[in-house]
């Protein structure tokens, strides 16, 4: 592993940071370039007084693609490997991840930290190459990054117009994805993204830092009224209350079709939403959603996703913005066509 920084690594149409990877590896039968090889060449752009400014290119390839592509360049170390303190330690040094969550000064769970998504895809390493792996151990996108109704019997409740707007989305290579066109994305989507997230959890108040476009969260935990006409706004607003030791959180006021994966599945303008925060130990955050939005779904759904803790590194600019140059040659189109 790396000790200064982590490196570029290809896995089921995403590129994750992964600091065990040296080498630049580029298989394709493709005559003309996919979406994925147009986020490569945008990566490339990005390489600015010796430093990656740690974007993670967009991808918006829905099936797993044949090849697999890796690529290496040194961050500059952020204290990506300084030690984590107050981190109960088993023998070996790694994180106790079973050991108890930690209080507040009111006894309630402390939800700060650095956390990404434990939902990741079950996959074993590559057959061939050594140093090649195609499991994306340390920065994991969740399954529920392609299809957030994966796992869900019947799949998603939607309504009519808004199943044919997907299929239309898949079809088109998800190539309107606002994720790959540099947007910020909801919270919803964030946590299945591979990029990590600090919650900094204080009297009153949880912020969610989110290292993927400098993007922030605010839920305030004193129960305030949420407001009658608000601002659309990307992550909307929330107000949480305690039941015993989990955080309910109610939001609202959300801009009208943010994406919540790859497929297109989307929020609408009048969606509520309802997470119920837990922490049952110290490593590991279980987080209940029930999305409530009669424009696009029929009935509410509720899905668990699962945070887990991470140690020892640091949040990195993630700008997309920043030279980005592929997203005008997105065409919708399969590979070779």
């Amino acid at each position: 592993m790396h000790a200064e920084g982590r490196c570029i690594h290809f896995v089921a149409g995403w590129w994750i940071v992964d600091s065990r990877l040296s080498n630049y590896r580029r298989t394709t039968n493709h005559q003309r370039p996919t979406t994925i090889q147009l986020m490569l060449e945008s990566y490339n752009e990005r390489v600015m007084n010796n430093r990656i400014r740690a974007r993670l290119p967009r991808a918006v390839r829905l099936a797993v693609m044949a090849g697999v592509f890796a690529m290496s360049t040194p961050i500059a170390a952020q204290w990506l490997k300084y030690p984590t303190a107050d981190v109960p330690r088993l023998p070996d040094g790694k994180p106790n991840m079973a050991a108890p969550a930690p209080r507040m000064a009111d006894r309630k769970p402390d939800f700060s930290g650095l956390w990404l998504t434990d939902d990741g895809f079950p996959c074993a390493p590559a057959a061939a190459g050594g140093d090649f792996i195609d499991c994306n151990l340390e920065l994991p996108l969740s399954r529920y990054g392609l299809d957030i109704g994966i796992g869900m019997p019947g799949g998603l409740p939607r309504q009519p117009w808004a199943s044919e707007l997907v299929k239309k989305r898949t079809a088109d290579q998800s190539k309107d994805d606002p994720h790959a066109r540099c947007l910020p994305d909801t919270f919803l989507r964030s946590y299945g993204l591979p990029h990590l997230q600090k919650f900094v959890h204080v009297p009153g108040l949880l912020v969610m830092l989110d290292e993927d476009n400098a993007n922030y969260r605010q839920v305030f935990t004193d129960a305030r009224p949420l407001p009658q006409d608000p601002v659309p706004a990307w992550n909307g607003y929330s107000s949480a209350r305690w039941d015993g030791d989990a955080l309910v959180v109610d939001s609202i006021g959300f801009r009208d079709d943010l994406w919540l994966d790859m497929a297109g599945n989307f929020l609408t303008s009048g969606a509520k939403v309802r997470e119920r925060i837990r922490r049952p130990d110290f490593g590991h955050l279980q987080i209940e959603v029930t999305v409530d939005d009669p424009k696009a779904y029929t009935k509410p759904w509720t899905l668990t996703v699962k945070q887990r803790f991470v140690a020892d590194t640091e949040l990195v600019d993630e700008i997309c913005l920043e030279n980005e140059k592929s997203s005008q040659r997105m065409t919708g189109q399969p590979a070779g066509k």
